[in-house]
């Protein structure tokens, strides 16, 4: 099996609430015009070529999770190397994230880089990087103050994938519905 960091699955928001997540992001997120909003699950993953041949498994989870509301709460902060700070939101309930990424990983255990973080899986939705400690809790407590959460149901989660050039923006290439919740 080969993953490329050309490819993901993820969970985007969608575009009604999308403005406000935006806005921040166009000021702070240097991957603004690589990536869409979004909640990693899986990255990097399969190459976009073998999605038809993988799709049957991923429809299959997907059809005994019942759709759930993610709420876009409050922002937080990772922190790397040298003063550098990823700022992001963190979407709750975060269990039933971690639980359904779990479920995911067990079709493609080797896409598990974003559970190999000091914290393990994270669910998160990157909103920019920061250099500097100050400067980052300036920036949270300003978010904080600021934002009025939103909340979406999860319905589908997104095959997403780009070219391998260096600039070329992720693209949805395909959805798989989850569950329809009566």
């Amino acid at each position: 099996m080969k993953k490329v960091y050309t490819s993901a699955v993820v969970i985007i928001p969608p575009k009604e609430i999308s403005s406000p997540i935006q806005e921040i992001r166009i000021k702070y997120d240097r991957q603004f015009n690589k990536w869409m909003p979004h909640i990693t699950l899986l990255y990097p993953f399969r190459p976009e070529d073998e999605y038809n041949l993988i799709m049957e498994d991923y429809v299959k989870i997907c059809k005994k999770i019942p759709s759930f509301r993610i709420t876009l709460k409050k922002f937080k902060y990772f922190e790397h190397r040298k003063q550098n700070y990823t700022v992001w939101i963190e979407p709750e309930p975060s269990e039933l994230i971690i639980n359904f990424q779990n479920s995911l990983l067990k079709l493609d255990p080797e896409c598990n880089d974003v559970n190999l973080h000091k914290l393990g899986f994270v669910p998160h939705l990157s909103v920019g990087q920061v250099f500097g400690k100050q400067q980052t809790l300036s920036l949270l407590e300003e978010l904080n103050q600021n934002w009025i959460e939103v909340n979406f149901l999860l319905e589908n989660i997104c095959f997403i994938a780009r070219e391998p050039q260096k600039h070329s923006r992720f693209e949805v290439k395909k959805q798989i519905c989850l569950a329809r919740v009566i």
